[in-house]
């Protein structure tokens, strides 16, 4: 990969600028809560499927579009969302995308059918895909200060990571307070408060020249690439490898995907400027971002099933049970932002963090029918918080990296493209492993008795584990080589409003 970029820098504003006046707080608050609520809708819905299966009467097959439908409409217009931000200002993008986004969660809220429900969550991941690649822009744009903006990129961070904990936890709490649909209805509340901080707090970002158009082209490719990974992985879950729902997808978006990446090359006006992603650290960056958003996957689904069908856990006790893994996370990412990642880099923090959350990763596969949640459990997910909390503000911090301020969106877009792409991958793959190694474990230990399904259950959480840590440990190694190695000047002034590389 080149490691020089044709994209000029963002540097540093003068005073008196929007990103230098002291409102610059406020909009880091407004944007992390628009991140909070559409990264935890992605886990939110899940614990409130079984009430929301009841009241609507929908099948155990149907049950899977509900989250279904919000990850591929999110996956696939992602960049889309990103590009828009960058053609028509990132403020009133932020604007609009909470307003849809707080219209499609109260439409879902008031669902009296399951087609309404579903066509409701995919219109909230379609403004999603607006929302969350803005966020990120705003941010990128409005601190140029590398202090504060470590500092600010260290929360972010937090967030993206422990967004689908705190999901688990809402979801939890709405639940059995309330019922299913303010799982939906909370939105709407988080979007106001969102709205009126954006108003006040989110400056302009009038373009200078000649409007650039839209890609149409390289939408539909990318769109139609995106949308057939995430279909293919998702029917894998459902339907096993072997199907043709799953691999012709597949095959479709890989050969969509290089149909894009040829047009890219002699567009006039592309919808992602290849420099961006042949510049060695953000590349390396986004890997690091997939990886381990594919292990972070197997935290939350199989601990979730592990406390609520193993040990018992109701859906609040469950949320419950993550808080310290947040705290852990939010701490560890404050501590490499402020201190470690400008003395070290990521080349030394994104691997340290994937070996971190490896090792957490394999104590957890020690668990069995029984355990004490403060001796058993509790030590490995602060273990997997603080390794995500010194990979996921590095890795963020770095792709978006000297980026220039016209294509911050498309460049935020990325992120959230690859931690979404590496959900997906994570949930069909590690999911299918899993249930793989139930099924053998019930063969080889027939006659097949309530205790041995149990013990079946639990035998493939843990080979859902030792994958997880297959893909840390993967995630550690090519992020050590992919990373470019900083000389000692660089070291001591590169942090994250350094000029592209």
């Amino acid at each position: 990969m080149s490691q020089t970029s044709s994209l000029p820098a963002v540097v540093p504003e003068a005073p008196g600028t929007p990103a230098a006046r002291s409102h610059r707080w406020w909009t880091l608050v407004t944007v992390a809560l628009a991140q909070l609520m559409v990264v935890l809708d992605s886990t939110v819905v899940n614990i409130a499927l079984p009430s929301a299966q009841q009241d609507l009467g929908f099948s155990n097959a149907d049950r899977q579009w509900i989250v279904t439908a919000y990850s591929l409409a999110f996956g696939s217009l992602l960049l889309l969302g990103g590009r828009l931000s960058d053609l028509i200002g990132r403020k009133r993008a932020f604007i609009i995308g909470l307003i849809g986004f707080a219209g499609a969660s109260a439409l879902g809220g008031a669902a009296g059918t399951f087609g309404m429900l579903v066509g409701a969550r995919a219109l909230q991941g379609a403004f999603g895909a607006l929302l969350a690649p803005t966020a990120l822009a705003v941010l990128t744009t409005t601190f140029t200060i590398p202090k504060e903006r470590a500092r600010a990129f260290g929360i972010f961070g937090a967030i993206a990571g422990a967004g689908g904990a705190v999901g688990l936890l809402l979801g939890g709490v709405l639940t059995e307070q309330f019922n299913w649909r303010w799982n939906l209805y909370v939105n709407v509340f988080i979007a106001i408060i969102g709205i009126v901080g954006a108003a006040f707090f989110v400056a302009s970002t009038p373009r200078t020249g000649p409007r650039p158009q839209l890609d149409i082209p390289g939408t539909i490719l990318v769109s139609g690439a995106l949308f057939s990974l995430v279909y293919g992985f998702s029917n894998a879950e459902s339907d096993g490898w072997d199907s043709p729902s799953c691999w012709g997808f597949l095959i479709a978006s890989g050969l969509l995907l290089i149909a894009f990446v040829l047009w890219q090359r002699r567009a006039a006006h592309p919808l992602l400027p290849l420099p961006i992603v042949l510049h060695r650290n953000r590349a390396a960056s986004y890997i690091s971002i997939l990886i381990a958003g594919a292990g972070m996957f197997g935290i939350f689904l199989f601990v979730t099933y592990y406390l609520q069908a193993t040990l018992k856990f109701t859906p609040i006790q469950t949320g419950l049970a993550f808080l310290p893994m947040i705290i852990m996370l939010v701490a560890a990412a404050q501590l490499s932002t402020n201190l470690t990642l400008p003395r070290f880099g990521p080349k030394v923090m994104v691997p340290i963090g994937m070996v971190i959350a490896g090792s957490g990763m394999v104590y957890l596969t020690h668990l069995g029918v029984t355990a004490n949640y403060a001796a058993d459990v509790l030590p490995p997910l602060m273990i997997l918080g603080f390794g995500m909390g010194s990979i996921m503000p590095a890795a963020i911090q770095t792709a978006t990296l000297g980026v220039d301020r016209h294509f911050a969106g498309v460049a935020s877009a990325l992120v959230n493209t690859s931690q979404q792409v590496g959900g997906s991958i994570g949930t069909a793959l590690l999911n299918t492993l899993a249930a793989t190694a139930a099924v053998d474990y019930v063969a080889s230990h027939l006659p097949p008795t309530a205790e041995v399904a149990r013990e079946a259950a639990v035998h493939s959480y843990a080979t859902a584990y030792w994958w997880g840590a297959a893909f840390f440990a993967f995630g550690a190694v090519l992020s050590a080589l992919l990373y470019r190695r900083r000389t000692a000047p660089a070291a001591a002034a590169q942090v994250a409003a350094a000029p592209a590389q």
